[in-house]
């Protein structure tokens, strides 16, 4: 993945300062309590969402355990239809295909719509290591580069700002992207629509290469799917000469048909519609309408590596809807900007460390970025079971053991600062396994109870800090068994 968010620190720590900011605070929890509860009533309008769901995951299964062949048939539809299909391995591969196609075209500016695969490989910082600028037209992507900001939501990347600082930042900065912003600019909504309107308008109008991802390809057609609200991705999609789109490989799906489950899931997951106001689609290139040059860069950057993970791989059928980080209570009290990487909340926790690896310290630190309540899977439109990856990915960054990176299958050592958690559970491995060195154990503890501390020494006392270690009864249930059924119905 991307450098873009090398050297920041670790969760714990890029938390820890998130939560003192109440400003940051008040604003995640006005957005995401708002999201959650329409999208609560949109799918409690559909009779059988769980079977809709059902149908998202196994149509997604099906695909990434037959990847290789509907990539092959992909490629296949899209050429037959005038496009052009590139590989790329990985970001820096993908990134100057991107700058190569650009430049054939003579262009400098590009305009992009909203895209998570290009933020993930640093597309623009790419683009303009070379002298070629990209505008981001999506609204909140275009607060957020207006900012020089990060995105901080996956659906909503500007949730951490509030109206009084979009204006700020539209007054202080679009006179150096273009159009200013209109003199005596107020906080309203409709002000500042306007304004990002008229802004954009203009770079619509003049942009020649356009840019953008896909929520879904369709193997079976070559066709590429963009779901949107605003109409900023329709003008990116119809209007320049040359469209480039990034598409990460897990995108994909079999047949045209397999589309009707996802335009009712992801909507109403996301946006908390009943469909998105505009629905983008294309196949390859046609005289006379649209662009007349179209490139699909196909994008791996990891997606196989994760594949090859048999607990981890269901973080492949994420279609971004966002639902997990609007009812998560650590996103909601972190923000996004802790998770270090374009990917925030719950998915960013289980995906970004299965695509970039749990080698860096921030990466290690993602899957325990959860209280692992469950309430992120209960509302996946695909089923992803967040918790059981997290924990898969804590026993990895703990013990290590064999993963797949880069295509090879190499050994990882265990993270550092675990040594303590290693051993605490081979203790209790070897109790467990030992029932008699247990009740010695269980009837020494009661017995000295009092002596006990109230707060844990040394690494523990950052656990025992928040919370009450548990009172030891004073009897262990095996003697209390023992004394009162008198080692009756099949007491041992």
């Amino acid at each position: 993945m991307s450098g873009t968010y090398l050297g920041m620190p670790a969760f714990p720590k890029a938390a820890h300062e998130a939560v003192d900011n109440p400003t940051l605070r008040g604003n995640l929890r006005h957005a995401t309590h708002t999201i959650r509860g329409k999208r609560a009533k949109a799918v409690a309008e559909v009779s059988d969402w769980d079977r809709l769901r059902e149908a998202g995951k196994q149509i997604k299964d099906h695909t990434l355990r037959h990847l290789d062949r509907y990539l092959v048939q992909l490629e296949e539809s899209v050429t037959a239809a005038g496009g052009i299909v590139h590989w790329a391995a990985d970001a820096d591969e993908a990134n100057r295909i991107v700058t190569e196609l650009v430049k054939e075209t003579g262009e400098s500016e590009v305009v992009k719509v909203k895209s998570m695969a290009t933020q993930e490989i640093g597309l623009n910082e790419a683009l303009e290591a070379e002298g070629i600028r990209a505008y981001e037209t999506d609204l909140a992507e275009l607060i957020v580069q207006l900012g020089k900001d990060r995105p901080s939501h996956i659906l909503v990347p500007a949730i951490h700002r509030n109206r009084g600082e979009i204006r700020d930042i539209f007054a202080r900065e679009m006179s150096e992207w273009g159009r200013p912003a209109p003199e005596g600019l107020t906080d309203t909504p409709a002000e500042l629509a306007d304004a990002a309107r008229l802004h954009l308008r203009e770079k619509f109008l003049r942009a020649k290469v356009g840019i953008s991802g896909a929520n879904f390809m369709v193997a079976e057609t070559g066709t590429l799917v963009v779901v949107e609200s605003e109409g900023n991705g329709r003008m990116c999609l119809t209007l320049p000469e040359t469209l480039i789109s990034v598409v990460g490989i897990e995108k994909i799906v079999p047949t045209w048909r397999d589309l009707e489950v996802f335009l009712q899931t992801l909507p109403r997951s996301s946006t908390a519609e009943r469909m998105n106001p505009y629905t983008s689609t294309w196949t390859g290139t046609t005289d006379g309408d649209g662009p007349s040059a179209f490139h699909l860069v196909l994008l791996d950057n990891g997606r196989t590596d994760t594949l090859a993970d048999e607990v981890g791989r269901q973080a492949l059928r994420c279609i971004r809807c966002s639902a997990c980080l609007n009812v998560c209570p650590v996103y909601e009290r972190a923000g996004g900007h802790a998770y270090g990487s374009v990917y925030p909340g719950p998915i960013g926790a289980i995906l970004s460390p299965q695509l970039r690896g749990t080698q860096s310290e921030i990466d290690a630190s993602l899957p325990y970025a959860s209280s692992l309540c469950g309430a992120c899977y209960e509302v996946c439109p695909v089923a992803i079971d967040i918790p059981e990856v997290l924990v898969h990915l804590r026993e990895r960054v703990v013990q290590g053991g064999p993963v797949t990176r880069e295509g090879n299958k190499v050994v990882l050592k265990p993270a550092k600062g675990h040594a303590a958690e290693r051993a605490a559970m081979r203790a209790a491995r070897w109790a467990f396994s030992h029932p008699g060195a247990l009740r010695t154990g269980q009837r020494l503890a009661s017995r000295t109870r009092r002596l006990h501390p109230r707060s844990l020494p040394g690494p523990g006392r950052a656990w025992s800090a928040t919370r009450d270690l548990p009172a030891v009864p004073a009897e262990p249930f095996r003697d209390w068994w023992q004394r009162t059924h008198g080692g009756k119905d099949g007491a041992r």
